[in-house]
């Protein structure tokens, strides 16, 4: 399958002289694969996902985005990436929400006809249109960064990047987001690179997770099964596994012979057929 980001150990000394090294492990990213870099703050997870975007440009390494170097070949690629930040008040530039969507369009070249048009169909397909005019000011946080994915999809990219997209969210507005854009990329075909510390979110998502430990290596990666089913190995990422897997794994210690599910949809499965229930 088609290579969308290739990293190779990449390392980025910052003006201060604080040196981010990902090295231990090349990250691949491809067509329609979802993919979680999970670690704790000062990892190295927001640098990275920084030279993805061609924000900065690494002081050694490899880095290869649609076969293209990032930081020097931006307008190869940038139609091809859609960006949301952690903190998205960064991004959002419009007064109302179909401005702020409309932007990108509109900077590409489109007619304010046709931007509109974009605009409009995105957020009807991520469920907002009734946001479309609403002032951004007074949206609530969760509205704000699912406005932020409208203008980041507008363009139909296709690698998606989020910077910790959970953060400031309540649980039930995670569950909703992370749905969204899981929904969003398997009927469009799109990649996903997303960074987090949540560990219990990654679960349902991600096809494939990257762990960096906090000395900026990255040292495991794997299915969110082959992973989270390692709790000795979790610990030294100061991680545990999420309740459900450690649930199961648990179990097969206690020697029940069970599968273990990545899902809470697999595991009532599996404890249904354990106790007979149909």
């Amino acid at each position: 399958m088609e290579k969308i980001v290739e990293i190779n150990c990449l390392e980025h000394i910052y003006p201060d002289k604080t040196r981010i090294e990902l090295c231990g492990i090349a990250i691949t990213i491809r067509k329609g694969e979802k993919v979680a870099v999970l670690g704790p703050s000062g990892s190295g997870k927001t640098t990275m996902l920084k030279h993805i975007t061609g924000l900065l440009s690494p002081s050694s390494g490899v880095i290869k985005v649609f076969g293209a170097d990032p930081a020097r070949e931006y307008n190869k690629i940038r139609g091809k990436i859609g960006v949301v930040l952690q903190n998205v008040e960064e991004q959002l530039i419009g007064p109302t929400v179909i401005e702020d969507v409309m932007f990108s369009p509109l900077n590409y070249g489109y007619s304010p006809q046709k931007a509109r048009e974009m605009a409009e169909n995105i957020l009807n397909e991520l469920g907002i249109s009734h946001l479309k005019d609403k002032i951004i000011h007074y949206l609530s946080g969760g509205e704000k960064r699912k406005v932020a994915l409208a203008g980041a999809l507008v363009m139909s990219p296709e690698l998606l990047v989020l910077d910790e997209p959970f953060s400031g969210l309540d649980m039930k507005s995670q569950h909703t987001y992370v749905r969204l854009i899981d929904d969003y990329s398997r009927q469009k075909g799109i990649s996903v690179i997303l960074s987090t510390h949540d560990i219990e979110l990654t679960v349902d998502f991600a096809d494939t997770i990257y762990l960096i430990s906090s000395q900026n290596k990255l040292f495991l990666k794997g299915s969110p099964k082959e992973l989270f089913c390692q709790p000795k190995e979790l610990e030294k990422f100061n991680l545990e596994p999420p309740a459900i897997l450690d649930l199961f794994v648990r179990l097969k210690e206690k020697n029940v012979n069970t599968e273990i599910p990545t899902t809470v949809d697999e595991a009532v499965d599996l404890l249904l057929a354990k106790l007979n229930v149909q």
